[in-house]
């Protein structure tokens, strides 16, 4: 257990970082500017990488021992508790933070306090394509930042991206609004000098898909056919531009979005 200098160090450095959603120095506007074309949002979890493989089932066990302990109570109560906040807001945290008063930063830490380097697996020379990607990148992710950018990391792809823009960062009005919100992709792109026109998420989740288009962006929905997350969706709804089953089919389209 770590004690309370250290964990006081710790929260003032991730205050630090939420100043601004930058993992590292971005680019000015001005630059971002010359550099123009399309804003690529990417989502991380199963759009970045297999995150069926091996890191969800450590993230539901993470999430319910940190409810468990957080809030003292057993363990089948800790993981109806986060099945249903995370159900009704999107992320289990901003229940716990709602209704019991949590600290936000505490128990993302400890939710997700683990190795993610032996648990990662994703498609080969992902840099690389990042790379040949036309445009620039943010990661849009209901992930804890210290999470992202440690899977980023270790899949060697943190310099590709111009800012993170995790969970901390979802707050509006002094609530937390995570994806699907309309308003919070036009937060970011407006923090991010971007037209809705001129952006794209790509994500595995329809419903974030959804309120994206209601945002006014284009949409790539990448599909995992195989997995629990893709039974019952043989057809591409209407507010999908795109479907993909990975980032390679990105470089591959001559025309990839419509619009």
């Amino acid at each position: 257990m770590e004690d309370g200098a250290l964990r006081h160090r710790r929260l003032m450095r991730t205050e630090r970082q939420l100043q601004r959603p930058a993992a590292r120095v971005r680019r000015s506007r001005r630059t971002a500017t010359q550099n123009d074309g399309l804003l690529w949002l990417f989502d991380l979890d199963n759009t970045l990488h297999d995150t069926s493989h091996a890191i969800f089932p450590r993230i539901d066990q993470g999430m319910t021992l940190a409810v468990a302990e957080t809030l003292d109570v057993d363990i089948d109560t800790a993981n109806h508790l986060r099945r249903k906040y995370w159900m009704r807001y999107g992320a289990t945290m901003i229940g716990l933070v709602r209704h019991h008063g949590v600290d936000p930063h505490e128990f993302l830490h400890r939710s997700h306090d683990f190795d993610v380097n032996p648990l990662v697996r994703a498609e080969k020379a992902l840099a690389h394509k990042l790379r040949r990607l036309p445009g620039r990148k943010v990661l849009l992710t209901n992930a804890p930042l210290h999470y992202a950018r440690a899977v980023l990391r270790r899949l060697g792809i943190l310099r590709q991206f111009d800012s993170i823009w995790a969970i901390e960062h979802m707050r509006l009005h002094g609530e937390y609004r995570p994806k699907p919100s309309p308003a919070l992709l036009r937060h970011v792109l407006a923090r991010e000098g971007v037209s809705p026109r001129n952006a794209v998420l790509v994500e595995d989740t329809l419903a974030n898909l959804r309120g994206a288009r209601r945002a006014g962006l284009r949409t790539v929905h990448v599909y995992h056919p195989g997995t629990p997350f893709g039974r019952g969706r043989a057809q591409r709804p209407g507010y999908v531009d795109l479907r993909v089953n990975c980032v390679s089919d990105l470089l591959l389209r001559r025309r990839p979005l419509r619009g």
